[in-house]
């Protein structure tokens, strides 16, 4: 039962595609297709519970009735103004994050790989603050334990980094600041397995939080000298004479103009410039000797240009004011644009001088925002997904079951660890037939938390740690233990992997393992507790009285893209046939199960994956 019965998950998948692509047509929320690619604003007569819904969503995660209704109450303009102009003060319950205290000085510079580790080792008789033990066996493998822990403990720590998120998420009475910082993360986007140190993914998440509705000039500026970035670009390997076009391609590709509006001479020109760019554990440094002071020949100007100068330069560009709005645009209303109002929103954008809260506060009054093409089209993405469904709940934290970095990545998306360097492609991508299944897998989840869950911040999933785990448990010698899998009673080892296994100075395979030993032991484990629900409770507060009432109140509060009459007649049939009755009253005692069964049904309708 818990599963879900197959029949109504077949019902969930079935025309999902024409579900999708019709949406925007069949929107239930009030809103003209006249009103399309109209900046003008809308009116106090336009302003509805509805609207502040549909606001709510966009700005936001959505929120419970009582959240839309603190919205409705106002005027659009101070309703818009409430979520752009945030005040931090609303949200001194929010706790910083707690480091697990796994980092320490001995580690930086980190090597770019084990064998730059051990090299290190024998050439001075050191690395990441470890000496190499003067005679006895395996005197490097103290070295080689230490470049595995930091390893695996920065990525366990990353994903500590993404549930506090998701916590600030959930919780912050500063919605947009949060939907604003998921933007930039796409947008710059990085990944642990390359910078190797949640410590600078934090600091960049935080420069997105402090700064990301702030002068986008200043936010390009402050992300180019963050050692996160640097780090991902290869900032390192950019120097005077040999400069790496990495770094300048992206800025101009990717993060302020967009294809096709540069030349590769602007690239190579634009590179001479940062070169020298650096960074030292977390701080930006320019090393001076590194530097190119030629004069250098950009977007038509010439002068002995510094990064900062080449960043300005950029913005002086009007499709850089363009490019950027109209990326806003498409995350916050809908994909297609017009070339019009791309340069209408550009325009908006430069005029404010690049100032992102003037932007979305003329995007979210606009009529096109809340015209009926911008209504229920847009797929949520599976952090938005799992985010608004825990707010619509009116839970005040993320629940650790299920964990909700799993849970997100078998949906497609994991903070921190974005696909490519220009993010996640979005929109359709985040929908098939298979991840439809997964989300309604993930509803399940979280109305019926699995009773077998294993934390998987706690368990190794590699099976050759596992067998060395296995083989040490047993009794077996590090040598024994650490023979690969594939290598059973009788079985023949590969001559290469035989003299490593020999090389009394190190053990790979051991370092791994107690590499993870290590690092679980040091980090903080993630918080395990469950969504605590009562839909019985939040029926009876609202007074409902039947199944039909139950079921129209369920659809109001957690989708904004209504199920059409077929779908509305089966959930009720199917809450009437498993309470026994219509009335909410007579079963009040037991129809909890029954409630969330039925809600595991509309959280696999393929409306509710629309915002």
């Amino acid at each position: 039962m818990l599963r879900a019965p197959n029949r109504f998950a077949c019902l969930a998948i079935t025309g999902i595609a024409l579900t999708l692509l019709s949406s925007a047509s069949t929107a239930q929320l009030a809103g003209l297709v006249s009103w399309q690619d109209d900046l003008a604003p809308i009116t106090n007569s336009d302003w509805t519970y509805e609207t502040a819904a549909h606001l709510l969503e966009r700005a936001g995660f959505g929120g419970t009735p009582a959240q839309i209704e603190a919205l409705a109450v106002l005027s659009p303009k101070a309703a818009v103004n409430s979520l752009v102009n945030f005040d931090s003060a609303n949200n001194r319950h929010l706790q910083a994050f707690e480091h697990s205290g796994i980092h320490d000085a001995g580690l930086e510079p980190f090597p770019p790989s084990r064998p730059a580790t051990t090299e290190l080792a024998k050439e001075t008789g050191e690395a990441l603050g470890v000496r190499v033990k003067p005679e006895g066996n395996r005197r490097l493998q103290p070295v080689v334990n230490k470049f595995f822990y930091w390893l695996r403990a920065s990525r366990l720590e990353t994903n500590r980094v993404a549930y506090w998120w998701a916590d600030r998420m959930v919780a912050s009475n500063n919605p947009l600041q949060e939907k604003m910082a998921l933007f930039w993360h796409g947008h710059y986007a990085i990944n642990e397995s390359k910078v190797r140190d949640y410590r600078k993914l934090l600091n960049e998440l935080e420069l997105f939080h402090e700064m990301g509705t702030g002068s986008f000039r200043d936010l390009m500026v402050a992300v180019a000298q963050d050692p996160a970035m640097l780090s991902f670009l290869d900032a390192g390997v950019n120097l005077k004479g040999a400069p790496n076009e990495n770094f300048a391609r992206e800025i101009m590709e990717l993060f302020t103009m967009g294809v096709g509006n540069y030349s590769e001479t602007d690239i190579r020109e634009a590179a001479r410039a940062f070169t020298g760019w650096n960074y030292v554990d977390l701080n930006f440094v320019i090393n001076e000797d590194q530097h190119d002071n030629d004069i250098k020949n950009f977007l038509g100007h010439s002068g002995n240009f510094d990064g900062v100068e080449i960043i300005d330069l950029i913005m002086e560009q009007p499709v850089t004011a363009e490019y950027i709005a109209s990326k806003i645009y498409r995350f916050f209303v809908r994909e297609e644009l017009s070339k019009a109002l791309a340069e209408e929103l550009g325009k908006i954008l430069r005029d404010a001088d690049y100032d992102v809260a003037t932007l979305l506060a003329s995007i979210l009054i606009s009529k096109d925002f809340y015209s009926a093409p911008s209504v229920g089209s847009q797929i949520k993405s599976p952090v938005q997904l799992a985010v608004s469904t825990y707010r619509k709940l009116g839970l005040e934290s993320a629940p650790g079951v299920p964990d909700f970095n799993r849970a997100t990545g078998a949906l497609s998306q994991t903070l921190f660890r974005p696909p490519t360097v220009a993010g996640w492609a979005g929109g359709r991508s985040w929908m098939t037939p298979g991840l439809l299944l997964e989300r309604g897998n993930f509803a399940r989840d979280v109305l019926f938390p699995d009773i077998n869950f294993v934390p998987p911040d706690r368990v190794n999933g590699s099976s050759e740690i596992r067998s060395v785990a296995d083989r040490i448990r047993q009794g077996l010698d590090i040598t024994s233990a650490t023979q690969p899998s594939s290598i059973g009673e009788g079985g023949i080892m590969a001559e290469s992997n035989m003299l490593a296994d020999r090389d009394e100075e190190f053990n790979t395979r051991y370092g791994s393992f107690r590499g993870w030993q290590m690092a679980i032991e040091r980090v903080i484990p993630i918080p395990r507790h469950t969504a605590r629900l009562n839909l019985s409770k939040m029926l009876d507060e609202r007074g409902v009285e039947n199944t039909s009432e139950a079921v129209d109140y369920l659809l109001a509060r957690f989708m904004r893209v209504q199920p059409d009459k077929s779908t509305r007649s089966m959930l009720i049939n199917f809450l009437d046939e498993d309470l026994g009755t219509t009335s909410i009253t007579e079963a009040q005692s037991y129809m909890e199960d029954s409630l969330r069964l039925v809600l595991h049904l509309i959280m696999s309708q393929p409306e509710f994956q629309l915002g």
